[in-house]
């Protein structure tokens, strides 16, 4: 056997650990998917192929592997949590997403919801205020080949006016309101959800759904995320 296919040989059987790896966990995505989503009422089908589909594993710290489909937010470092798998099928789901929309995320911490948006959607623009989880978070998806994700390390209040107007929003952190420059980015007829309130109590998810110059605002569910962090 010369060099060459010993190489080949060594890839395919990397290949072939690291998707067995992903396969120790299937069961633990569909259990996911079935207690954590589908029973609580989630029933937008993109949304829970989605979250069967996105290792989520991956986007948590190694030492946390056998936490990540647990019913809860785990921490990823910097002060920020990956969201419990519930509220990112939620979220997602509340934008009725489709195949050919364009979705802008503030927050792309470790990339999970960057991910799961990515398996539904033509495009995801991703904004990250902190360098360590842009970088470790624009490094992982392009490793697990979510070509259609496009990261940005910047304040994510001010959005991303270069790929506006989008279809949808989806903002992971807590807001005490509604930054202006998100509603002009959103494209006439999108959705918008974001966690709003006090950074440091319970918030409220908030759908807003734009129509022309109206905005309809529709208080979903108490939550508690990580405040929205500013540039300086």
């Amino acid at each position: 056997m010369n060099c060459l296919s010993i190489l080949i040989l060594g890839i395919l059987v990397w290949a072939g650990a690291s998707y067995a790896q992903d396969d120790n966990y299937s069961s633990e995505r569909e259990t996911m998917v079935k207690q954590q989503i589908e029973y609580r009422g989630i029933t937008n089908q993109p949304t829970l192929k989605a979250m069967t589909s996105v290792p989520r594993h991956k986007f948590v710290p190694s030492n946390l592997n056998d936490r990540a489909y647990d019913d809860g937010p785990l921490p990823i470092g910097y002060g920020q949590t990956i969201s419990q798998p519930y509220i990112v099928a939620y979220m997602t789901a509340a934008i009725d997403p489709e195949k050919e929309f364009r979705v802008l995320e503030i927050g792309t911490g470790s990339g999970y919801q960057a991910a799961v948006l990515s398996e539904i959607v033509s495009e995801v623009y991703t904004i990250e205020i902190i360098t360590e989880l842009y970088n470790s978070a624009s490094e992982r998806l392009r490793g697990l080949g979510y070509k259609n994700v496009i990261c940005k390390n910047a304040d994510g209040y001010y959005g991303w006016e270069k790929y506006a107007p989008f279809d949808a929003i989806i903002v992971t952190a807590a807001s005490e309101y509604i930054p202006p420059p998100l509603i002009e980015q959103l494209k006439d007829g999108g959705k918008m959800i974001i966690p709003v309130g006090s950074p440091y109590l319970n918030q409220t998810l908030i759908l807003v759904e734009k129509e022309g110059e109206d905005l309809t605002t529709t208080s979903l569910l108490p939550v508690r995320f990580v405040p929205f962090t500013r540039g300086k």
